[in-house]
């Protein structure tokens, strides 16, 4: 039995079948319509998502199997101070594998420690969130055709936003990459990753202003200012609307550079930028459920010819 708490559980060639499969799940859909026909899958969700948990859920029903689950922490006997460790354990004996998003970083590895099933990690805290990179990096071979040789600006807030940091360390491992931190100096990226980099002598440079960069940009990963992360409004307020990305700077973006965000979008991309066929954060969404499935599948050791 394996689970998924990390992008870095899985190899550079795991990942890379598993990419296939999402690929071919993109293609032929009916193929896999019914290859979850008796399998369930628990969404164990004690903080709100809309596109993480409905998109394990559309997953698992264009697999042909069935869910069930809760969406907040106060649905679910947590709000009666039940464990983690409990909860997985009754999920186990209801489920044939589980999705689930925490506040507190580690959860879902203590629940994978105790549970029967499979866990996936659906985000805890602001540390991981492997299946918005699965996501991410699909996105990328898929319009890119390649996983490797590009400049990555990633922008916004990089001190709590647990996908740009799984994203620089599914990144590494691939040849080539450049990566341009953009972020107001109260939310830089954090002192622990820098180091990695260093240590990796993988190239890097951090820098406040968006426009100066992005001439040099082949993607750009922009993410929201996360209310839910700050400990006072005051703070949330001066910083929300830091970066804005506007039509007039993509002109001066390279023709084939890509945009990417991991959304939900508050202010930081403005709608008229939605019309260029290089904003393609919709389509990642559309990626996401491949991925999904095809990890479903993957976990559940299921082979469909």
């Amino acid at each position: 039995m394996r689970h998924l708490m990390s992008p870095l559980d899985f190899s550079v060639e795991e990942l890379d079948a598993l990419f296939d499969l999402a690929n071919d799940i993109e293609f032929h859909p009916k193929k896999y319509a019914n290859a979850c026909a008796d399998k369930i899958l628990a969404t164990c969700f004690y903080e709100p998502s809309t596109r993480t948990r409905l998109s394990f859920e559309s997953a698992m029903l264009r697999l042909g199997g069935k869910v069930l689950g809760f969406s907040d922490a106060g649905s679910s006997s947590a709000s009666k101070g039940e464990s983690v460790s409990d909860t997985i354990r009754v999920i186990s004996s209801y489920a044939d594998i589980c999705a689930m998003r925490h506040p507190k970083e580690g959860a879902p590895m203590v629940a994978a420690a105790k549970s029967l099933i499979p866990v996936i990690n659906a985000g805890d805290g602001g540390h991981q969130h492997p299946t918005q990179t699965l996501t991410d990096l699909l996105t990328i071979r898929s319009l890119k055709g390649r996983m490797n040789n590009f400049t990555i600006g990633l922008c916004g807030d990089l001190k709590f936003g647990r996908t740009v940091h799984s994203l620089i360390d599914a990144l590494v491992r691939y040849e080539n990459i450049n990566f341009i931190f953009i972020s107001p100096p109260e939310l830089r990226i954090p002192d622990y990753i820098i180091d990695e980099l260093k240590a990796k002598d993988i190239p890097f440079k951090e820098v406040i202003s968006l426009d100066e960069v992005m001439p040099e940009l082949d993607l750009l990963y922009m993410t929201r200012v996360q209310r839910e992360r700050f400990f006072n409004e005051e703070d949330y307020v001066r910083l929300k609307d830091f970066y804005i990305l506007k039509k007039a700077q993509m002109d001066h973006a390279k023709p084939d550079c890509l945009i990417l965000h991991p959304l939900p979008r508050v202010n930081e991309i403005s709608v008229e930028v939605d019309d260029d066929p290089r904003a393609v954060y919709f389509k990642q969404g559309q990626y996401g459920v491949y991925v999904r499935m095809a990890l479903i599948l993957t976990l559940l050791n299921i082979k469909v010819d």
